[in-house]
């Protein structure tokens, strides 16, 4: 059975930073749970591969795996499997990150394979003409993130707003199923609150929290900000 999605939502990519590596990993995932149930704000993170089964056993908020590939089982080396992603604890997976780029069809066919393995499809995109595209193979989180600002602390929903507003305006034009994220230099509070006043349904974040001197306060504030009409 898949998750429910519960808006507002807030992602916490891990990356592959030291300081979400390992038992530091772990650390912060039980952080975001701490967060989360204290604001009862859906928290959900996506560790490394390597730390996913781990981490599963010791939280309960959700997990999603950083990438799938468009594979089937069998003889692919080196490549992530849906099917083990999921046993090892993730209940879906990002798609398409600005750091690990896809081709369109590589994009449609891991979304099907989400499907048929009822896991979470958020997929990435860095424009809105692409976001309308990715929108029409019916992923369950559409996340817009500028490559550019990724990292820089200058947030999407203040730099460039107009590319959430059209975003959001494309995709709902579209298929308005998709929960509609924003990333991209995410760093403080009013960030967040912008983001969600242009139309987005919460964040996609990762350095702001993994690299913050204390993220569970962090998370904290980002998490009430959501709930901020």
């Amino acid at each position: 059975m898949k998750l429910k999605l519960q808006e507002p939502i807030i992602i916490v990519n891990f990356k592959t930073y030291l300081e979400s590596t390992g038992n530091r990993a772990l650390k912060l995932a039980k952080q975001a749970e701490k967060a989360s149930n204290k604001t009862g704000v859906q928290i959900v993170i996506s560790p490394q591969f390597v730390d996913i089964g781990i981490i599963a056993k010791e939280v309960e908020i959700p997990l999603l795996s950083q990438h799938i590939d468009a594979i089937n089982p069998g003889s692919h080396t080196g490549h992530v499997l849906a099917a083990s992603i999921k046993e090892s604890g993730a209940i879906g997976t990002l798609i398409n990150h600005s750091e690990r780029q896809l081709k369109l069809s590589e994009i449609d066919t891991i979304i099907d394979i989400t499907k048929k393995h009822n896991l979470i499809s958020c997929a990435c995109v860095n424009n809105p003409s692409v976001s309308s595209a990715v929108s029409a193979l019916d992923p369950d989180i559409v996340s817009i993130e500028p490559p550019e600002l990724i990292g820089t602390g200058i947030a999407v929903s203040k730099a460039q707003p107009e590319i959430i507003t059209n975003t959001v305006e494309l995709v709902k034009k579209i298929n308005k199923r998709p929960v509609i994220l924003c990333g991209a230099g995410i760093s403080k509070p009013e960030d967040v609150a912008a983001a969600i006043k242009l139309g987005t349904n919460g964040i996609l974040v990762a350095s702001a929290i993994v690299k913050a001197k204390n993220p569970y306060d962090l998370l904290l504030k980002f998490a009430e900000t959501t709930k901020i009409p």
